[in-house]
């Protein structure tokens, strides 16, 4: 097979064909399980079941058997569309949406149970043939209407659901479902009219897809919504109190937010709650012609899993999970900011106390990839100007506020994803030409630097 060094080699995907949205991040029997959006017969988004691959130590990620298939004359006939997987007494249960071939943006809610749920690898489902929820309440006028998440508060499991109003309203609907089985409509969580939710995405979304919401040490709760207008615009995120309302449901009262990820591809992130943290992952697409994607043979992949949490002042606090030290080579290949070559998958942090540049990769004519810190102005600036998308949306610079004191780099194959301090991050996809180098070069006076190769890990 030809090496493609375009394909990530340490995040999850599939090992070919096409990959969407992550779904049900899930802890079972101290396992990891990961699902997605995938259609096994072509790099293309359609025919959609789920994918499913698991981990230990979030390193090493063994790839399982289809775990979701769409049923030929039953409710998700045209698609296992997004959702969540949640232990239902003691079984593993996917919470799902399933599209018929007339569904025109109205899905319906149906529920999927491991066979055998004392299997750790959770290989075998079941789906259940009715669904629990078979569309919108009636009186919203609502045409989108998708991807539930369940959640617990208050002693109770609710679910999320993401939706359109014909008015071009987006919101996020509300149900108690205690009873997975049986399903109340508990109203509209936050729509778009909230006007803190206007001051941070403006108006321009007339949906709201893969809402997630987990809540923080501090007793904040963050709702992360990705924008829908017919395409995909962006993902973000608010933070707030969540609280009973005089109708025996939830409110949220936004507080702030901001834009989740600044890159320009990523969206429809899933996170697993744990104990002690909330983890992420994100879809991150392909920024290249169709042609291209079907000669590779292969389209998407799942971010590196990200802790997420909540500063004082209501900005996210985002850093790549712990356990990626794992994928560390021995000894690191750069200790100091010196011309270095860079491998084709790495992890690189550079601390500044000054203006810093780092350079990345040089195009045959000398044009560089770099990343700009400025701790004066409080900005860092990615420039790949002469690496430009071959799709729409440009490859101008672009500038994240941050105290710019330290990035930290992952670079798996085509996958770029930037960590400014912990405050911001950007997702970008950057295909390397035959003639490019990649090479590390530091300027900037007194900046350090550290990188490691990452390498396949010894456990797992």
């Amino acid at each position: 097979m030809k090496h493609d060094r375009d394909a990530p080699r340490f995040r999850v995907r599939p090992p070919a064909q096409w990959l969407n949205d992550p779904n049900g991040p899930f802890r079972w029997r101290d396992r990891y399980h990961l699902f997605y959006q995938h259609n096994p017969d072509a790099p293309r988004h359609a025919n959609v079941h789920w994918g499913h691959a698991s981990s230990r130590d979030l390193a090493h990620w063994e790839h399982h058997p289809i775990a979701l298939t769409p049923t030929p004359g039953g409710p998700d006939e045209a698609g296992c569309w997004s959702g969540c997987v949640v232990d239902d007494d003691g079984v593993p249960t996917a919470v799902y949406t399933g599209v018929n071939r007339h569904h025109g943006g109205l899905g319906t809610i149906c529920l999927a149970r491991a066979v055998v749920p004392d299997d750790e690898t959770l290989t075998d489902w079941k789906p259940l043939p009715t669904p629990v929820v078979t569309g919108p309440p009636a009186g919203l006028d609502v045409v989108m209407f998708r991807d539930p998440f369940v959640f617990r508060s208050g002693g109770r499991r609710w679910a999320l659901i993401g939706a359109g109003h014909s008015d071009g309203t987006p919101s996020v609907l509300l149900y108690d479902c205690d009873d997975l089985a049986h399903w109340r409509f508990a109203g509209v969580l936050l729509d778009g009219n909230d006007p803190v939710a206007t001051d941070v995405f403006g108006d321009k979304a007339t949906g709201w897809e893969c809402p997630q919401l987990f809540a923080t040490a501090s007793g904040q709760w963050v709702l992360v919504v990705s924008q829908w207008d017919g395409d995909p615009m962006g993902t973000g995120f608010l933070t707030g109190r969540l609280e009973p309302d005089s109708d025996g449901g939830l409110r949220f009262g936004a507080r702030t937010g901001g834009r989740l990820d600044h890159g320009q591809d990523f969206y429809a992130p899933a996170v697993l709650q744990e104990a002690n943290r909330a983890l992420m992952w994100g879809w991150s697409w392909e920024a290249r012609e169709q042609d291209e994607v079907d000669a590779a043979g292969w389209a998407g992949v799942l971010t590196a899993p990200r802790v997420v949490g909540v500063h004082p002042d209501g900005a996210l606090n985002v850093v790549p999970a712990p356990e990626l030290r794992l994928l560390r080579a021995a000894e690191p290949f750069a200790t100091a900011p010196e011309r270095t070559p860079l491998p084709q998958s790495y992890d690189l942090t550079v601390t500044a106390g000054t203006p810093t540049t780092v350079s990345l990769l040089r195009s045959a004519s000398g044009a560089e990839l770099t990343i700009r810190l400025d701790p004066d102005e409080g900005t860092v600036t990615l420039d790949r100007s002469h690496w430009p998308r071959t799709r729409s949306e440009g490859s101008v610079p672009l500038v994240v506020r941050a105290p710019a004191r330290e990035v930290r780099i992952l670079v798996d194959g085509s996958l770029f994803e930037l960590f400014a301090d912990d405050r911001a991050t950007v997702t970008e996809r950057i295909y390397r030409r035959p003639d490019d180098v990649p090479e590390l070069v530091v300027s900037g006076a007194g900046a350090t630097v550290i990188g490691w190769e990452q390498v396949p890990p010894t456990s797992g």
